[in-house]
């Protein structure tokens, strides 16, 4: 017995140990071809996977494999909330109040039907699939902008709505799950249930956020001050488990930790530059880490059988998503926003910027962990969006940008 621990302790730390070096030596390649690095983490999962060298097989780990989606999600959004500047938040909050919220929703609601259709499975199913490839991803976004000289108004938007719709997404998902599994699907109890995690989720969020600062602040209790990055995640890990157990968003929390976070001086929280910085150096390299793990072990979790027997309608529903869902939800979530003035080159700008990422990978990951019915055929559909929308979108994003001359030398303004 105590063999067979230490042989599955060492097969785990080989696991772990071939991820991060393949993550690695991937991520040199994509800068090299100027290819997003999410999409290389998947080739190389694809590689290392059961249909190919099979030197990793996550299916003999499932609990690691559900710690690694759980955690790396839940670390990444509170990633993605830091990212929030309040400040310029409060400037276009309705659009991206509406992009996060019901723009998801009309996304959900379009792709599923014509998921269901495409797939000729039930609604619920469907609109489950849409729910994992409805929301965008900061952590492509926000390394995307930082090479981008766009007006700080338009760039904020997209990035505060792909960090509130990676949450918004996740609580559709996890409420379509539980009415599955408990065997009735009706929108009453499907709106109740999204209105409960979302609340539940923000009152932990910000609980937590607020004590786990007290201990770090320098002008007040900050007995830990010195120790900011072990204290977030204590802080990630405890907000996402409260909500859990009492059935509330976890993802929600986590990202109201985030935002928290990053608006600090707004609640008059400081701490030591040393620390801070730290803190920052620590989140980057342990956000990298994340990323190569969820990437690389969705790639070894594909399986091309699925992947080609349901092509065809897999393009279709990302095509859908893409070319019909993205700009309906546009259009019906910005129009109403008359103090952004929205141009309408902005407008087509935000309709392409759509990348889909880490979460919906995440996601994608728990429902094949979960075992729920039809989850080869979301694994596959999520599969495509990812690998499209990242190769296509990603990559012609700042040519974009430069044909609707939005990229300027004068861009900061609002």
């Amino acid at each position: 017995m105590e063999n067979a621990v230490i042989q599955s302790a060492n097969q785990l730390m080989e696991l772990v140990g071939l991820v991060i070096l393949a993550g690695l030596i991937f991520g040199k390649i994509s800068e090299v071809i100027k290819m997003p690095d999410v999409v290389l983490y998947i080739l190389a999962g694809i590689i290392l996977g059961p249909n190919l060298l099979n030197w990793i097989n996550i299916g003999k780990y499932p609990v690691e494999n559900q710690l690694i989606l759980s955690f790396g999600a839940a670390y990444i959004l509170y990633d993605g909330g830091r990212e929030i500047d309040f400040k310029i938040l409060n400037k276009v909050k309705v659009s991206v109040s509406l992009l996060a919220t019901l723009g998801v929703i009309i996304s959900t609601v379009i792709v599923g039907y014509v998921a269901t259709k495409a797939f000729k499975i039930p609604l619920e199913y469907g609109l489950l699939m849409a729910s994992v490839i409805a929301s965008t991803d900061p952590s492509v976004l926000v390394p995307l902008f930082k090479t981008m000289n766009i007006s700080n108004k338009l760039k904020q938007t997209i990035i505060s709505e792909s960090a509130f719709n990676d949450a918004a997404g996740a609580v559709i998902t996890f409420s379509i799950i539980g009415i599955i599994m408990g065997g009735e699907f009706s929108i009453s109890a499907g709106i109740f249930e999204v209105a409960k995690s979302i609340i539940g989720g923000v009152i932990v969020g910000g609980a937590i956020g607020y004590l786990s600062h007290i201990f770090i602040d320098e002008k007040k209790f900050g007995i830990l001050r010195e120790s900011p990055s072990e204290i977030i995640i204590v802080a990630v890990t405890g907000a996402y488990l409260i909500s859990e157990k009492f059935g509330f968003s976890g993802f929600m929390a986590v990202f109201i930790v985030g935002m928290f976070c990053g608006n600090k001086k707004m609640f008059d929280f400081w701490i030591p530059e040393n620390s801070f910085q730290t803190h920052l150096r620590f989140k980057e390299v342990f956000t990298i880490i994340l990323r190569m793990m969820i990437f690389v072990l969705l790639g070894t979790q594909l399986e091309f059988v699925n992947l080609f027997k349901n092509l065809t309608p897999a393009l279709i529903v990302v095509a859908v998503l893409i070319f019909v869902a993205r700009p309906i939800s546009v259009i019906l979530s910005v129009i109403v926003d008359r103090k952004a003035q929205w141009k309408w080159q902005e407008i087509v700008y935000m309709m392409w910027v759509r990348e889909t990422g880490v979460i919906p990978a995440a996601l994608s990951g728990m429902i094949m962990t979960m075992g729920i019915k039809h989850a080869d055929i979301i694994s596959s559909v999520t599969f495509a969006t990812i690998l499209i929308t990242l190769t296509l979108q990603a990559s012609t994003s700042k040519l974009l940008a430069r044909v609707l001359k939005l990229e300027t030398d004068n861009a900061k303004a609002l």
